[in-house]
């Protein structure tokens, strides 16, 4: 029985088992296993079937698998939105100026500044801004206001500003250097600031200056915008901020005539290009749009000739005075970035209307009233605008200057001498930034003349008999300028003062214009015939 077993049952089983152990190509195991699969699944050829298919299918597998994923993986990258590109920001914060202990204030007559950089009020000396009335010696450093906050908390519209360009130097960190590089000093601040003190204490309660309210305001507001002052400084805050209201309320949408006027509109373009420089300073969407319709009305106000006339009337007759404000304002608007429709061309245009008014030879001509001549008076005004709009170099230009240097009369800046009568102080305001514009020792020697002159005729009221405190509550003394221009006799110290103010602040107010690239290029435009017509100018503001 057991032998018969072995033969029926043992002996295959043994073999069948051996079997399993032989070597079998490739083709013959995947036989075997197609073979087994279709045993029944107890069977032990089907089990062996499937675990040989898991053997065999193992490599396969390994090389297809991450193949697989790589390509879903290059298609998930390829649906992925692109990287957003990044920006390096760098945060600019304004140079920290330690505010200077308050000492008593005294009389101290500081030197005259020969260079730049060496003016000490400090120091008690026979100095050229020591006037007869001690009252109208400048005061120590110490009564200085502090700087005024950075721009970023305007009080129409909050907006961060950066002030780039021309404005850059009127920024709390720039100030004092521009300052000191220009050759003022204390003695120049302090009467700048004693006069915006006196300003902000003179503002009517709507916020505007003078009887010519629209005018005397504009000039008053380009006073505390050349020092920086904006509505959210400290101290002139508030001032600056009801001015601005004033002004864009008379201003109204910009294109027609304003509620607060003058028989000429000599107003139009002066609020125009205080409007310019406030946006420029502030960003103030609100100020822009009644700029940018203004210097609009300007523009198309302009005649073929590049000049203007009274009332932006569309007549032959180019007046330089009027064209004087009107080419500041359209420099105010191209500076703070305002596209005012055709300001560029205009800007280049109005070159040539100053080229129509000039007078006499390039080796010592000027610029006439309203036609060729060698009004010295009204030369600085055609020299200026030249400047600003990238031509100081033509011969025009440079040919007033010359005749400035052959006159005796305009050698010297005295006030009491007036060599241009009452109207001198609004010639000068011209007159001084022209040769701050040239620089070198044209604007030094110049600077030696005019600054001690302002400083030392300037009316001073002591902190004591002022009334005015600032925003500490400490009290301040004020100051301010008799009335020196002839044809604006009825705005009182108003117009002189603003004026006065302009000028010392011309170290910081601008770029010199050798310090700006400036792609206006001048036209190529023959000299006018020299006409020696003698016009009494009449400013009527």
């Amino acid at each position: 029985m057991e032998e018969q077993y072995v033969e029926e049952v043992g002996e295959p089983r043994v073999h069948d088992m051996m079997e399993l152990f032989d070597e079998l190509s490739f083709s013959e195991k995947w036989k075997r296993v197609s073979e087994g699969l279709r045993m029944p699944q107890d069977s032990g050829e089907y089990k062996w079937a499937k675990f040989q298919q898991k053997r065999l299918l193992a490599p396969l597998c390994a090389v297809l698998v991450p193949f697989i994923m790589i390509f879903v993986i290059g298609i998930l990258a390829a649906m992925a939105p692109p990287p957003q590109p990044k920006v390096q920001v760098q945060i600019i914060e304004p140079e920290q100026v330690e505010e200077l202990d308050e000492i008593e204030e005294e009389i101290i007559e500081p030197p005259e500044p020969p260079e730049p950089d060496e003016i000490d009020p400090d120091v008690i000396t026979d100095s050229p801004y020591a006037g007869a009335d001690p009252t109208a010696t400048p005061g120590p450093v110490a009564d200085f206001s502090p700087q005024p906050t950075q721009f970023d908390a305007v009080a129409l519209v909050k907006s961060p500003v950066i002030m780039r360009g021309i404005y850059g130097s009127r920024s709390p960190g720039a100030r004092g250097s521009a300052l000191a590089g220009g050759g003022g000093g204390s003695a120049t601040e302090a009467a700048v600031l004693r006069a915006l003190r006196w300003m902000a204490k003179t503002q009517a309660s709507e916020g505007h200056w003078g009887k010519t309210k629209s005018a005397m305001t504009a000039l008053a507001l380009l006073a505390f915008l050349a020092h920086g002052e904006t509505p959210s400084s400290e101290e002139f805050g508030l001032t600056v901020e009801q001015a601005l209201k004033f002004l864009l309320d008379t201003a109204g949408d910009g294109h027609g005539k304003m509620k607060s006027t003058d028989g000429h509109e000599y107003a139009f373009p002066i609020v125009a290009y205080a409007l310019s420089e406030a946006y420029g300073m502030t960003q103030v969407p609100d100020i822009k749009y009644v700029a940018e319709a203004m210097l609009e009305r300007i523009i198309k106000g302009q005649h073929a000739s590049g000049g203007w006339n009274y009332n932006l009337k569309q007549d032959e007759r180019d007046d330089t005075s009027y064209m004087g404000w009107c080419a500041q304002a359209l420099k105010a608007g191209k500076a703070a970035g305002i596209d005012a429709e055709g300001l560029e061309e205009a800007c280049k245009k109005s070159i040539k209307g100053f080229q129509k008014n000039f007078g006499g030879s390039y080796e010592g001509g000027g610029f006439g009233y309203t036609g060729p001549s060698k009004n010295h008076g009204l030369s600085p005004v055609g020299t200026l605008c030249l400047q600003l709009h990238g031509a100081g170099g033509i011969d025009e230009a440079l040919g007033s200057l010359k005749s400035y240097e052959k006159d005796a009369k305009w050698q010297t800046y005295d006030i009491d001498a007036n060599p241009a009568g009452k109207d001198s102080i609004y010639y000068w305001y011209y007159l001084t930034q022209v040769k701050f514009h040239v620089g070198g020792e044209t604007w030094n020697k110049w600077n030696k003349m005019f600054s001690p002159e302002l400083v030392r005729k300037q009316v001073v009221i002591s902190k004591e008999q002022s009334g005015y405190t600032d925003h500490k509550g400490q009290p301040r003394s004020i100051g301010y300028w008799d009335q020196y221009a002839g044809h604006g006799a009825n705005e009182g110290e108003i117009f002189g003062t603003t004026l006065c103010t302009l000028q010392l602040e011309v170290y910081y107010r601008y770029l010199p214009t050798f310090k700006i690239d400036d792609a206006d290029a001048a036209p190529d435009v023959n000299a006018p015939e020299e006409n020696n017509n003698d016009v009494k100018i009449d400013i009527s503001i």
